[in-house]
C-alpha cells in the first residue's frame, strides 16, 4: 500500500493518521512528522473550528456534542479522502462507527498515553469540553473507554509515556519504515 502523496488522481490519502486520547501528543507529534517528511499537517479539530468559526469548546456548549460529532465525522471523511500529509484526529473521532470504517486501509498509529502523563500534559483541561468536572477522573474514564477502540483501528501502537516529542516521533518513524512480514 502506498502511504504518500504521489499517485493517480483521486488516490490522495494521508501518509499517516494519528489517533489517541487527549494528552497523547497527536498534534505536536503530527506537526513534527509533517516537517520531517515535508508534507502538510491537518488536525480534524482545527478543521472543525475553522469551518465553524468557533472553538470546539464553544461548539460543545452552544450546539451540543452530537452536533460537534457530526461536524467531526464530515471533517475526518474529507481529510481522509483528500489530504496527503499527516492527519491528527480529535480524541473522540474514533467513537463514531462511520469514521472507524473510513480508517480501514489507512496507516493509523495509536499514540498510547497513560493517566499520569496525559493528566500532566493536559493540565486543568479548561479548553477541553470532555474534561468538565474531575479532570483526572474524566481522563481515566476516557482512556479506559476509548483504548480498545483506538487499538481496533490502529496498524501501529506507540507508547508515549516517559518519552519526549522527538522520541515519540522516532518511534512512529521506526514503525512506519519497518519492513512488513
Amino acid at each position: 500500500m502506498s502511504t504518500g502523496g504521489s499517485g493517480s488522481a483521486g488516490a490522495t490519502r494521508p501518509r499517516v493518521v494519528l489517533v489517541g486520547t487527549m494528552g497523547a501528543g497527536k498534534t505536536t507529534v503530527g506537526r513534527r512528522l509533517a516537517a520531517h517528511w515535508g508534507v502538510p499537517f491537518r488536525d480534524s479539530d482545527l478543521d472543525v473550528e475553522e469551518r465553524e468559526g468557533r472553538s470546539v469548546s464553544d461548539i460543545f456548549v452552544d450546539s451540543g456534542e452530537a452536533h460537534f460529532r457530526r461536524l467531526e465525522r464530515e471533517a475526518v471523511a474529507e481529510a481522509l479522502a483528500g489530504h496527503d500529509g499527516v492527519l491528527a484526529l480529535g480524541g473522540g473521532a474514533v467513537t463514531d462507527e462511520a469514521t472507524r470504517a473510513l480508517l480501514a486501509g489507512h496507516e493509523v498509529v495509536f499514540l498510547r498515553v497513560g493517566l499520569g502523563d496525559a493528566a500532566s500534559r493536559v493540565g486543568l483541561g479548561v479548553s477541553r469540553p470532555m474534561l468538565l468536572g474531575n479532570v483526572r477522573g474524566r481522563i481515566k474514564q476516557l482512556i479506559d473507554e476509548r483504548t480498545p477502540v483506538y487499538e481496533s483501528v490502529a496498524v501501529h501502537v506507540v507508547e508515549t509515556d516517559g518519552l519526549d516529542v522527538d522520541q515519540v516521533v522516532e518511534q512512529v518513524l521506526a514503525r512506519l519504515e519497518a519492513p512488513r512480514g
